[in-house]
């Protein structure tokens, strides 16, 4: 295996498999889909099928345990409801910490876990989608470009140099990770983005608003279906 990917199923995780199959070819990458205690199964399920679409072979790790006792919205026993409006209303109440679906250092373990993975399995670089509109106002920190060059140079460093992360979207924002996505022909149908578990994807939170945005930004529909989309 040359290439790690981490992938959800979403939509920014998808661009960066179907990077890594353009360039290192189908049987040189390899998917890791993470359970994290999440309220539903939408994110795994996305990813499974959008891994065999590209015919990558997929790997999952339960982490669940670690956020038994986090109070994020997005995690099973939560009791705060997932917010339905715009990330930047969200930091407004928070006074720029970060918002309550941001799941406590999740990046740096999934990135942590995946170095592990990766060397195991014969990998030098390992994919993760992180993009500018994450980390913009702190609503998640550890997508920020000085997160992401800490544990790039960390990770780096204790693989004996064997072993570098590549965040291709870490200056960019959504709207480009689309573009480039729909330049490669991801299927964008078949991935998962929204905080809540439903048939269709609820349309207004956080993420819903930020892929709806991105796609129209780019003279496009969001194929997925949603139940609302009225901003």
């Amino acid at each position: 295996m040359k290439a790690l990917v981490l992938f959800s199923g979403g939509l920014d995780s998808s661009v960066c498999l179907a990077l890594a199959v353009n360039k290192y070819g189908a049987d040189e990458v390899l998917a890791l889909s993470i359970y994290y205690g999440q309220k539903h199964k939408k994110e795994m399920e996305a990813s499974e099928k959008i891994a065999g679409y590209y015919g990558v072979k997929r790997l999952t790790l339960d982490l669940g345990e670690i956020f038994k006792d986090s109070d994020c919205t997005l995690l099973e026993g939560a009791k705060n409801d997932i917010p339905h409006e715009e990330y930047s209303m969200q930091l407004e109440k928070t006074g720029g910490s970060p918002v309550n679906t941001y799941v406590p250092y999740r990046n740096g373990l999934f990135l942590s876990s995946a170095a592990s993975i990766a060397l195991s399995h014969g990998c030098s670089v390992i994919y993760y989608g992180a993009h500018a509109d994450d980390a913009a106002g702190n609503a998640y920190p550890d997508t920020s470009t000085a997160f992401n060059k800490a544990i790039s140079d960390a990770i780096y460093i204790g693989s004996g140099n064997a072993l570098t992360v590549e965040a291709p979207f870490i200056d960019r924002s959504k709207a480009d990770v689309v573009a480039v996505g729909t330049k490669i022909g991801v299927p964008f149908e078949l991935t998962w983005s929204c905080y809540e578990g439903n048939e269709k994807a609820c349309g207004t939170c956080g993420t819903c608003r930020d892929r709806i945005t991105a796609f129209k930004m780019n003279g496009l529909t969001d194929p997925v279906d949603y139940e609302e989309e009225n901003f």
